[in-house]
């Protein structure tokens, strides 16, 4: 328990199965989270973008009463889908304020700069540190990075201050993972640090 409101956090809530979607998504609006982070439903590959606008309006749809801003979480390298840029366009025009986001982490900043030049209303969180002086300068909303549990400080110096030292030192933090299981990896390295059983930080 890190102690943080859950009305500033997001949480995932895609699935394979539609229905478990509609049932996390409506849960963690329940629960009052800020966003719901969404997986395209994984299970099947090659859906076409009808099928995932399907998905996401069967979401909003079943989540009215209580409307969840929602995040499309891309990730085309494990979820063997993307949210190809035209389909976001699509989804943000047909749902309004509830399609409010995007976290891309599929490592393409064409990709990304394209996803945020979509409206100026649409939150595009890259999965890197090296991107928050952009983030700053407006392009983006923020990042999301698994290793911004390691540099959280080094980040927050950048986004408050514009700090360039404090980026460069985060994004070598970031670094020291590349080839690397990288969410094993922290985790594994955060055990080590503060001393817990089970650690491997010894051996990254």
């Amino acid at each position: 328990d890190a102690g943080l409101p859950l009305d500033r956090l997001m949480v995932g809530t895609g699935a394979a199965s539609v229905a478990d979607a509609i049932a996390l998504t409506r849960h963690a609006a329940e629960l009052g989270f800020a966003g719901a982070l969404v997986l395209p439903p994984f299970y099947y590959k090659g859906v076409p973008d009808d099928g995932l606008a399907a998905y996401v309006e069967a979401i909003v749809t079943a989540t009215a009463a209580k409307p969840i801003p929602i995040y499309l979480y891309h990730f085309p390298a494990q979820s063997g889908l993307p949210w190809h840029v035209r389909l976001v366009k699509r989804l943000i025009e047909a749902f309004g304020t509830r399609i409010v986001g995007l976290k891309d982490s599929s490592g393409d900043m064409a990709y990304a700069r394209e996803a945020a030049a979509l409206s100026p209303r649409f939150d595009v969180f890259p999965s890197t540190e090296a991107v928050l002086m952009q983030a700053r300068s407006g392009m983006f909303a923020g990042c999301i990075s698994a290793t911004a549990n390691l540099n959280a400080d080094l980040c927050a110096r950048v986004w408050r201050s514009g700090d360039a030292g404090a980026l460069d030192a985060a994004v070598a933090i970031r670094k020291l993972f590349d080839g690397k299981p990288l969410v094993p990896g922290v985790k594994a390295l955060l055990a080590h640090i503060h001393g817990r059983a089970g650690g491997r930080g010894d051996e990254l």
